[in-house]
């Protein structure tokens, strides 16, 4: 039964949505400047900003909405937002840090968001669509929601560095632009047709805009943008050849068979479709526009919505349902998923050479889902699919001067460059990769609600405040996942008790964590271990992983993980046939104790291990039934010269016999 919300009824939630206690703020900055990366990641990040972040020619991605041209129906829009939204952040985190680099990209910010504000027409409009294809088949409002994100992360932006004024323009540039959206296809809009019938994909494209909707609605308080949102949820959960992300949710239907209910699919095999439902990126940012949503309500400080919409619980429900799914489902052993960004059931399948693995908008996406569900679930299992999605497929999609992103990236095979999207030098995957590096950075290290929490171990200096204004701060040294020990170092003194948790992630079965050298006890694989203590200067946690080489097998097909990371043999180290088959044996979820690290061969192959092992076929011949060594580099290294000749596998056959 659907019911109108209000602050009484967002109240009675139901146990598992009550259990992330308050909500923190969607997407805020407020993280930026209290962590700085050093070591490996540190220098990745680095070069990312320079040769990405700051590189942007802001020019030449903001010309399309001064020109106006668009009958194609792409999607040149969303490149600017996706920037922004990047962009505003690292800035942050250069000029918090006073590092080299935080005036030009400060510069750049100001130069887009100019021009931006330049192509708004009168009636609020910002896009590149002539008047009479706008808000209909093509990604216009996915172009506009992008172009709203942009404009709020400025404001966000503005409003951190005391400079509101400025940030005010572009507040009220995208609540016009909103206006715009609703004045034509909002409620009884001009353009007689409901946004979830506009765009691709059964409508999750244009329907995924309510995100910014509700950021909106966050930072102004207007009452017209907290009814457009519960009319985007409306159109999300009711018509019958609609989204339906609610009910076939919470009937159980996995992701990807979402198809044929209340619709007949597409089947004429193109790229993009109008009647599916499979399409992983642009499903998921309609879900975490949910997640957004009910934060919102659940808060009980916005006024009735003049809309009805399902019960907020229900809502959050399918939404951690289908996130649930999506690990069984979809997710391989790099964390990622998709073919053709399509949802496959690609876990089973990931041992197969399918078309257009893990494109990196779907990487990005799938980690700022997690993101935000670490942030309303509190359940550190979300931080254990960040960190295994963030050093494989993530950082195995970015080019090693962080200048450009791989469109996709197989489990096996070769990694490339990024296809040109819409007649442009630029991809939506260059455009989006920045951003999934932010999810790892910001939950790195946060305060919240009077906890200090390491949901990553990487080395850092950080720092934040407990509500009543005590400063705590941390030096972590740590070649996590090289190596399996991460070292804390107290730089808090006199703030009284103040405790710290560690996320021990669920792969760890015997973790040890030891303070000032003395073990303790409690710690338990995929929780949250707190140490509660007066912290002194000097204090020392130290944590020792459980990282053994592990085995997987699938279909007649192997593959081997140590801690988060896939390992990959890799044609760089000339040690045989890539192809060659396992021989018989090998058991899902075995140790592999002839796995040995090794110094790595270059430097472009960040670690390295020897392995001694079963391969080959003629294992009757007697030195032929030898095992054989060889090696095997991490997932994010294999294949990064992006070199058409340096190929990788991760997956490898193992041999049937006559009875299979």
């Amino acid at each position: 039964m659907k019911k109108t919300i209000d602050p009484s009824f967002v109240c009675a939630l139901t146990a598992v949505f009550m259990a992330g206690g308050v909500f923190a703020a969607g997407d805020s900055l407020d993280n930026m400047g209290n962590v700085r990366l050093k070591g490996y990641l540190g220098e990745r990040l680095d070069a990312m900003i320079a040769n990405h972040a700051a590189a942007q020619d802001v020019d030449y991605i903001t010309a399309p909405f001064m020109e106006k041209t668009e009958r194609r129906g792409w999607w040149q829009t969303e490149f600017w937002g996706k920037w922004m939204h990047s962009a505003v952040p690292y800035q942050r985190y250069l000029e918090n840090g006073k590092y080299k680099g935080g005036e030009d990209l400060h510069a750049s910010i100001e130069r887009g968001v100019e021009r931006m504000l330049a192509s708004q027409e009168p009636n609020g409009y910002i896009g590149n669509y002539p008047d009479e294809l706008r808000c209909g088949e093509g990604w216009d409002v996915w172009g506009m929601k992008y172009t709203m994100m942009g404009l709020l992360h400025y404001y966000d932006g503005e409003r951190g560095t005391g400079n509101g004024e400025r940030g005010k323009r572009a507040l009220e540039a995208a609540k016009r632009l909103c206006d715009y959206v609703i004045a034509e296809i909002g409620p009884n809009g001009r353009r007689g047709r409901e946004l979830w019938q506009t765009g691709n994909w059964s409508g999750y494209a244009s329907s995924s805009i309510l995100e910014p909707v509700v950021w909106l609605y966050k930072r102004c308080g207007e009452q017209k943008y907290l009814d457009f949102a519960a009319y985007i949820v409306k159109g999300m959960t009711e018509p019958e050849s609609g989204p339906r992300l609610i009910d076939l949710a919470l009937k159980g239907i996995s992701v990807a068979d979402r198809n044929g209910y209340g619709n007949k699919p597409d089947a004429h095999g193109g790229y993009v479709m109008k009647h599916n439902r499979w399409k992983s990126y642009e499903m998921m940012s309609c879900y975490q526009g949910l997640l957004e949503y009910c934060e919102i309500v659940k808060s009980g400080k916005c006024g009735n919505a003049h809309y009805s919409v399902p019960p907020v619980e229900d809502i959050f429900k399918a939404v951690v349902m289908t996130a649930e799914d999506i690990v069984k489902e979809e997710i391989n052993l790099a964390g990622g998923c998709a073919c053709s960004e399509a949802w496959f059931h690609g876990a089973r399948k990931q041992h197969l050479p399918y078309l257009r693995l893990q494109e990196t908008c779907v990487t990005t996406t799938w980690m700022r889902f997690c993101e935000k569900l670490l942030d309303t679930t509190d359940d550190p299992k979300w931080a254990d699919e960040i960190e295994k999605t963030f050093y494989n497929a993530y950082l195995g999609a970015m080019k090693a001067d962080g200048a450009e992103f791989a469109g996709y990236t197989p489990l096996s095979g070769n990694r490339y460059h990024g296809q040109h999207h819409c007649y442009m030098h630029t991809d939506c995957c260059t455009a989006n990769g920045p951003r999934g590096f932010l999810c790892f950075l910001k939950k790195l290290f946060a305060v919240r609600d009077g906890v200090a929490t390491f949901n990553f171990y990487s080395s850092a200096l950080v720092s934040g405040e407990l509500p009543d204004g005590r400063k705590v701060a941390f030096d972590m040294y740590s070649l996590y996942p090289r190596s399996n020990a991460a070292r804390i170092v107290s730089h808090t003194e006199g703030v009284g008790e103040a405790p710290l948790r560690l996320r021990i992630p669920g792969w760890s079965a015997k973790t040890e964590v030891k303070v000032n050298g003395k073990a303790l006890e409690g710690v338990s694989a995929g929780s949250y271990f707190t140490v509660r203590r007066a912290w002194k200067l000097g204090d020392i946690v130290e944590i020792k992983f459980d990282m053994p080489v592990v085995a997987h097998t699938l279909n007649h097909h192997v593959a081997f993980t140590r801690g988060p990371v896939l390992l990959a043999r890799d044609s760089r180290f000339a040690d045989g046939d890539l192809t060659e088959p396992f021989r018989r044996g090998i058991k899902d979820g075995q140790p592999m104790p002839t796995f040995a690290a090794v110094r790595t061969p270059s430097d472009d192959i960040w670690m390295a291990f020897s392995a001694t092992l079963p391969i080959g076929s003629h294992h009757e011949n007697p030195e032929a039934s030898n095992p054989a060594t060889v090696f095997f580099c991490d997932y994010a290294s294999a294949g990064n010269t992006w070199h058409r000749d340096n190929y990788y596998r991760t997956w490898f056959p193992i041999e049937y016999g006559p009875h299979e």
